[in-house]
């Protein structure tokens, strides 16, 4: 049943980064974290946090990529300094 548990809540975390958007620019987020603790928009550099399972998707709330912790995640860079 656990196992169920962790593959619903996998499937629920992709349906939801395919309908949610950075309110910024309306670009794809990625998640952050697991469990999930950020979403982030490479291409505005911000991350928008995620409290009690719940992402806080307000511009006034999101911090820069770089003031980002825990450690910046690398599979999150912004797209300028990404290297190819």
């Amino acid at each position: 049943m656990r196992a169920e548990r962790g593959s619903t809540s996998m499937t629920l975390q992709k349906e939801l980064l395919e309908i949610l958007a950075c309110p910024r620019c309306r670009g794809q987020l990625e998640a952050l974290g697991s469990p999930l603790q950020a979403l982030c928009c490479r291409a505005c550099a911000v991350v928008y946090p995620v409290r009690d399972g719940i992402p806080v998707m307000l511009l006034e709330e999101a911090l820069p990529l770089n003031a980002w912790h825990p450690a910046s995640d690398p599979a999150c860079e912004p797209e300028r300094t990404r290297k190819a």
